[in-house]
């Protein structure tokens, strides 16, 4: 091969690889899609559960936090749960 036939070569590969480079996204985004989508829907269930024992404790007289308590615990294994799903599901 001559040196500009092997010039044209390699530079023909070079824009092979830049063009499939382009077109995947970047590793960081499926990190940040991945992670933040994993974050909610581990994190919502238990926000949900605390908000909302919080309004059945202030329907009851005195101090309490029972329902606060049992309802994030609750939203604790709703969310493992979500994720768990979530991650078997990529998979």
């Amino acid at each position: 091969m001559r040196d500009d036939e092997k010039l044209i070569a390699d530079t023909l590969r070079d824009a092979r690889r830049l063009q499939e480079k382009a077109q995947r996204p970047a590793a960081w985004v499926g990190i940040m899609f991945y992670g933040g989508t994993l974050g909610l829907l581990f994190v919502v269930p238990i926000i949900a559960g605390a908000y909302l024992g919080r309004w059945l404790d202030s329907l009851v007289a005195g101090y309490s936090v029972r329902w606060t308590m049992s309802l994030i615990v609750l939203g604790i294994a709703l969310g493992a749960y979500n994720a768990y799903r979530f991650l078997k599901g990529k998979s």
